[in-house]
C-alpha cells in the first residue's frame, strides 16, 4: 500500500535543539524510523496517530497543547488513519 508522505518543516536547528513542524494529510505516513534524541510532541489539532512498531500497532490520541515526550531509541512508522489533516511540533533535544 503506497502512503502519502508526512510533510516536516524544520524552524529551528542549532546545537541544542531540532525543532520540526509535522504535517500529516489524511493516510500519510512518515516512514520507519529510528530517533536519535530524546523528544516532545506538542499536537497543534485533535486526532489520532496509529503507531507501527516492532511490537504491532497502536493508537495514540492527539490533544491540542497536551504535550508527550519520549526517550532517544523509538522505532516505528507514524500515520495519520484519521480524515483531516494532524499537525505536531517535535522539539529533540540534542
Amino acid at each position: 500500500m503506497h502512503r502519502p508522505q508526512a510533510v516536516p518543516t524544520i524552524q529551528i536547528s542549532n546545537d541544542r535543539v531540532i525543532v520540526t513542524e509535522w504535517r500529516f494529510a489524511p493516510g500519510a505516513e512518515t516512514g520507519w524510523h529510528r530517533h536519535a534524541h530524546d523528544y516532545v510532541v506538542v499536537p497543534m489539532t485533535d486526532g489520532e496517530l496509529l503507531l507501527e512498531t516492532a511490537d504491532g500497532e497502536r493508537r495514540a490520541p492527539l490533544v491540542p497543547g497536551q504535550s508527550y515526550t519520549r526517550n532517544v531509541g523509538v522505532e516505528h512508522n507514524v500515520i495519520n488513519p484519521t480524515e483531516h489533516e494532524v499537525v505536531f511540533i517535535e522539539i529533540e533535544m540534542r
